[in-house]
């Protein structure tokens, strides 16, 4: 790896402290993440009205859109400059890391300007009712129209950092972002804004902090530049036609899986949206604080996916196996010790949001079932995240259409209609313990796969 400092990292650095490197900057920035994403939740709820949490939540499956269209470009890119740094095709890597930046801008232009659009049908899509349509439609406004480019830019720069071993700086640029929200979410809604426009306020705080993120990131590659790998070509210089259908073999498929993630939490919202605003406004909240295990544990996902591509594409299969075996380890640990907090804390939990008795009562029962499926969640993701290393997409679309479109959304349906709000809870653990079964058994049977083909090596 020409002029890489970090080719100790991938190649020959203890498992644990290979995965560690990785992982820690990139679970506190997913840790940052969660909490930037729940502070326009945490200042709304402080005006103690339902329908302002309830237009914040309606627009979370929309504004994560902004995720697997940064996937595309992202994961897709960044699972694929891993795997061509393991075979040593570092120009190659700047053509890819070109292709990637100018998909991604494209992308969000097209995202921002359909929500604009078409932003009435949508918001009546999406549940929006006479209570609470105008705060979602500003909100929407700010971090969706006019927030779509930086945010998605972000995600795609911070993939690519961490696709060259370079995770801290990719977990400082995601942490910086969040700190920069939390700080000026109280101060737009509060303080320059005069009250009954703290919606526009948490719109203001998020779309700004997402810009200057971004100009970090772009600072950053620019910094890098010397390492010869994620150096922006001109327009029109394109990689080779494998690596362009390597990108959309792996960035599609987790695109498709991430937006039918976000299609779940629609249909969830629409059908919470029935049994009134509290309960919306509870399931809204139970979303957001249960992404605690969920982010850490795609931060290791997303930290174990580099050096697993690295040494699947160098044939050192061991290493890679024991990279993917000590962060499902960490994973599950993770996943098992939040079981136990959701379960004790939920009351506190939900007060700390908001402070109407009927939300978060709701909001307890909610999270203490949900909850349940953390352990599931993880390994479902885990899953996915191992096929993306191999550049399996096919496999990874496979389990993510299976989950989502096969098992999680029907449940909702299904369970909904037999037994009514408290289905609807259960619907996750249900559809994710099928989601684990299958998805065992998919990995098992590619590794069986390759093996008989002589292409994986156990020693």
């Amino acid at each position: 790896m020409k002029q890489n400092a970090n080719k100790e990292l991938f190649e020959s650095m203890k498992v644990s402290r290979a995965v560690r490197t990785m992982a820690v900057p990139t679970v506190v920035g997913q840790l940052i993440v969660l909490i930037y994403s729940m502070a326009d939740t945490f200042f709304v709820g402080r005006t103690n009205n339902p329908d302002m949490v309830a237009a914040t939540s309606l627009l979370l499956p929309v504004f994560n859109l902004s995720i697997p269209l940064a996937g595309v470009a992202g994961v897709g890119g960044g699972a694929l400059i891993a795997r061509l740094l393991g075979e040593g095709r570092e120009r190659e890597c700047s053509k890819v890391y070109s292709f990637c930046v100018y998909l991604s801008i494209i992308l969000a232009v097209c995202f921002a300007s359909g929500v604009f659009l078409f932003m009435d049908p949508l918001l009546t899509l999406l549940g929006a009712n006479e209570a609470n349509h105008a705060f979602a439609r500003t909100y929407a406004m700010c971090v969706i129209v006019a927030g779509a480019l930086p945010t998605i830019l972000t995600n795609v720069f911070a993939n690519m950092v961490r696709s060259i071993g370079e995770s801290g700086k990719a977990g400082f640029g995601v942490t910086m972002g969040g700190i920069i929200n939390i700080i000026l979410d109280p101060l737009f809604m509060f303080v320059i804004l005069p009250p009954g426009y703290e919606i526009l306020g948490a719109g203001i705080a998020t779309c700004l902090s997402n810009c200057i993120t971004c100009l970090y990131f772009i600072l950053t590659v620019f910094k890098l530049r010397h390492m010869n790998i994620l150096r922006l070509m001109r327009p029109g210089i394109f990689p080779e036609k494998k690596s362009i259908r390597g990108v959309f073999a792996v960035g599609v498929p987790a695109a498709v899986a991430t937006l039918l993630f976000d299609c779940d939490y629609i249909v969830l919202d629409k059908l919470m949206s029935g049994y009134g605003n509290h309960a919306l406004a509870a399931v809204g909240i139970v979303l957001k604080a249960e992404r605690l295990p969920l982010n850490i544990g795609i931060g290791i996902c997303q930290a174990m996916v580099p050096i697993v591509a690295y040494n699947y594409a160098s044939g050192d299969h061991v290493r890679m196996r024991a990279v993917a075996n000590f962060s499902k380890r960490c994973g599950m640990i993770c996943a098992l010790v939040s079981i136990a907090m959701y379960e004790c804390f939920a009351p506190y939990i939900m007060r700390f949001f908001i402070d109407e008795p009927q939300t978060v009562a709701l909001g307890t029962d909610f999270l203490r079932i949900r909850c349940l499926a953390t352990i599931l969640m993880f390994l479902s993701f885990f899953h996915v995240h191992l096929f993306n290393g191999y550049g399996r997409g096919k496999e990874a679309l496979f389990l993510g259409v299976m989950r989502w479109a096969v098992f999680n959304i029907p449940m909702l349906f299904v369970l909904n209609a037999i037994f009514g709000i408290y289905g609807l809870v259960w619907a996750q653990f249900t559809a994710d313990a099928l989601t684990v079964a299958l998805s065992v058994w998919t990995h098992n049977h590619y590794l069986a796969k390759m093996k008989k083909s002589s292409n994986f090596t156990e020693n």
